[in-house]
């Protein structure tokens, strides 16, 4: 037993040393954050082309470098409400797979390295609809990051009907 505690507390201070390298943005007043390694690029808003008959929240596709590419409104997809484009509105382009697809965000915040240790399970009172999109919960001084399951989020977007 001693031997399994052992390997245990090994095992935990192997990942308490990890450092998170994440893309944080802003969606209304929450902020949030997606592994560096997804992020292909941050672009200025530019013009998106409605797709009929698809799902609300996907604004529509972009023609990015001749690559076809959806652009899901995380606002739409997080239930919040509608706000006008500004000059703050970015488009996050990500890699899902074999397929890119991009974020239409109010505002990019910054580049952050966190420690692993610092992210914690997301707390039993969000566990509902939307959940299972949060990976966990960051903590930062006196900010709280909310880390996003993107395999979660675009396993229910069918980006290949795109």
């Amino acid at each position: 037993m001693s031997q399994v505690q052992d390997v245990q507390e090994q095992e935990h201070t192997v990942h308490d040393g990890d450092l998170l390298q994440l893309v944080t943005f802003h969606i209304g007043e929450e902020e949030f954050g997606v592994d560096i390694l997804a992020v292909q690029e941050i672009i200025r808003l530019m013009q998106i082309t409605m797709v009929p008959r698809a799902s609300a929240f996907i604004e529509g596709v972009i023609n990015l470098r001749g690559k076809v590419i959806p652009v899901i409104n995380m606002r739409t997809r997080f239930g919040m409400p509608a706000r006008p484009h500004d000059n703050s509105t970015r488009i996050v382009v990500t890699e899902f797979g074999q397929k890119i697809v991009g974020f239409l965000v109010d505002a990019v915040s910054e580049v952050l390295r966190i420690p692993a240790a610092t992210v914690e399970d997301p707390p039993p009172v969000v566990a509902g609809i939307g959940s299972e999109y949060i990976r966990g919960v960051g903590k930062l001084n006196n900010r709280l990051l909310i880390l996003l399951d993107l395999d979660n989020l675009l396993n229910e977007v069918n980006v290949n009907s795109m």
